[in-house]
């Protein structure tokens, strides 16, 4: 195979700190080479000087042999490099067609013509296998068919390079085995893909080639044949990772009982439809479903930040139902939010305000009307060596962390608690592979001692790892329970896609 693009000692400097440190990586015709490395390692960064979105410090660029200078994504979508965005850039009232050719359209006399943009996206979808419909409306489609038209619109665009950043984020597992077949084909149909991801066991599947980075340098250059996961992960992280504790077995009674629970805004179906659950002592309850189907609104009312038109909320015991996000915290519950910014910090708070939110009530850090800031600071800065949360200093504004280190400093917040319940949602969002092995032991260790915890996330394989059972919702409703010993993805990607228990069983 002919080499397509070679990217030489690609180094990225902001003031005195090095994103990218010499980074070297070639890419052939009808390769899949993947990108990985922990939040922070410079992927992006990587990424952004290829496609003329930043400037390198130094470094040079070679396409089929020839060197290139891009000054903005024009050039390089001019040299054939397209990419597809985390967050996809679609017009939710044009059709699939219509966002595709966007920029290029076809003309008739002057005038943009519909009927030829949508033959000329047929072929593509016949070409390259790739399963959209022309004349549907953006906001009617899946998530998996948005991302599926934002391939077709590189593809349009003449891309051979095509740059893929964390593709499979916001799919369901069933949708995720689509995508990985799409990019098996095009690459056997000539194209090159890169693909950046966390998901290791996706880029085993898929991959040809991988390039691990570590703070800003080549960790190692790997191909599928020379690598396993677990060579993956520590050549990430710098060390060998270990098993998950043990989980005692635990028969506690239910200490968080949520009945008949329904939140309905007016004139739309409601967000949560007739919800019941519960979390027993010594249990960790996964939630699993796609993004957007009630999980956030479920969470909201359990903790206080939403109101609830009918049904009741029980926190250990006491019903909390409608009551003060204080009340409900003095109640015994914890709450790790899923927005770290909108409901877990305040970007003008300083690192140490952060911290404290939640423990300026505590006594022990209090005398009379004054904060005793000695014990406080000694736990944070327990918590700052544990997780390896990089922070320049106390004072340090909590906005300017980067999102993997703030989310750190909430997770050791909210697990220093201490609380009867735990809400975990999204616990690992952003943050590396060590502290996600640091994360999930706590929430172990926390079940283990008899404890709950109510788990949300959009990684299937966090929450049938940690679970003693999981609920999956869909479309505001609970469709579907499976405990641990019966879980398989196959299941659980049936109930999400809102199949029921019989077809999952197939």
């Amino acid at each position: 195979m002919t080499t397509r693009l070679e990217m030489k000692n690609m180094t990225k400097m902001y003031g005195n700190f090095i994103a990218n440190d010499s980074i070297s990586l070639s890419l052939k015709a009808g390769e899949v080479h993947a990108v990985v490395g922990e939040n922070g390692a410079g992927k992006t960064t990587l990424m952004r000087m290829l496609y003329g979105m930043e400037q390198p410090t130094s470094g040079e660029i070679f396409i089929d042999g020839k060197r290139v200078n891009f000054a903005n994504p024009n050039d390089a979508i001019k040299n054939r490099i397209g990419m597809v965005h985390q967050h996809f850039m679609l017009f939710p009232d044009f059709t699939a067609a219509e966002n595709i050719v966007i920029g290029h359209e076809p003309r008739q006399a002057g005038f943009f013509n519909r009927k030829q943009a949508t033959k000329l996206v047929q072929e593509l979808v016949e070409k390259y296998q790739i399963p959209v419909r022309p004349n549907a409306k953006t906001a009617d489609c899946s998530v998996g068919e948005q991302q599926r038209i934002e391939i077709l619109k590189v593809l349009y665009q003449g891309a051979d390079i095509i740059i893929l950043d964390e593709p499979s984020a916001v799919l369901t597992p069933i949708e995720v085995k689509g995508l990985l077949k799409t990019i098996r084909q095009l690459a056997d149909q000539g194209k090159s893909i890169i693909l950046i991801t966390h998901k290791l066991r996706e880029v085993m599947e898929v991959a040809d080639h991988m390039t691990v980075l570590r703070n800003g340098k080549v960790t190692g250059t790997v191909s599928k044949e020379q690598t396993s996961v677990d060579e993956l992960a520590k050549l990430m992280v710098g060390r060998e990772l270990h098993d998950l504790t043990e989980r005692v077995q635990m028969n506690g009674d239910a200490i968080l009982e949520i009945k008949n629970v329904t939140v309905q805004e007016k004139g739309n179906k409601p967000l949560l439809d007739d919800i019941s659950l519960t979390v027993n002592r010594g249990e960790i309850v996964g939630i699993a479903g796609v993004s957007g189907n009630g999980q956030s609104e479920l969470l909201q009312v359990i903790s206080g930040l939403r109101s609830v038109k009918k049904g009741t909320i029980h926190v250990d015991g006491k019903d909390m139902t409608n009551q003060s996000v204080l009340s409900i915290r003095q109640a015994g519950l914890s709450h790790i939010p899923e927005d770290r910014y909108l409901w877990g910090a305040a970007k003008q708070a300083t690192v140490e305000e952060t911290a404290l939110m939640g423990y300026h009530k505590k006594p022990q850090y209090r005398s009379y009307s004054f904060l005793r800031k000695a014990p406080f600071r000694k736990l944070v800065n327990g918590w700052i060596e544990k997780f390896e949360i990089k922070a320049g200093s106390l004072e340090e504004k909590a906005g300017n962390l980067s999102g993997g280190n703030l989310q750190k400093l909430i997770v050791a917040r909210e697990l220093g608690q201490e609380m009867p319940i735990l809400i975990a949602a999204e616990p690992t969002r952003g943050v590396d592979i060590g502290a996600m092995e640091y994360i999930h032991e706590a929430l172990i260790e926390k079940r283990n001692k008899g404890e709950a915890v109510l788990l949300v996330s959009s990684e299937l394989s966090e929450i049938m790892s940690l679970s003693d059972r999981i609920l999956v919702m869909y479309e505001g409703k609970i469709v579907g329970e499976v405990n641990r010993q019966n879980a398989t993805e196959e299941a659980i990607s049936v109930l999400m896609a809102g199949g029921n228990h019989h077809e999952s069983k197939k």
